[in-house]
């Protein structure tokens, strides 16, 4: 056989360990998809708070010759 035409083999993959058990009751279908969705959402970090506009933002604002956007503290931002 040329390379061509060997046959392509891909790692068989194990099963991971359950990520969840039952040990006591039988939850039904719908019960078992909430606690598995809120399971994993315990894994995830929040996402980051968009915070105060940095200076770069203004600065760029600046450049563009952007007016400030109206609302309180405008006057501050306005740069002149």
């Amino acid at each position: 056989m040329t390379a061509a035409q060997e046959p392509v083999v891909e790692p068989v993959e194990t099963p991971a360990a359950p990520l969840l058990s039952v040990v006591k009751g039988q939850p039904n279908a719908e019960e078992l998809a909430a606690l598995t969705a809120v399971v994993l959402s315990l894994g995830v970090p929040a996402p980051a708070k968009a915070g105060a506009p940095s200076v770069r933002h203004w600065v760029r604002r600046q450049q563009l010759r952007l007016a400030p956007t109206p609302g309180p503290g405008a006057w501050k931002r306005s740069g002149h």
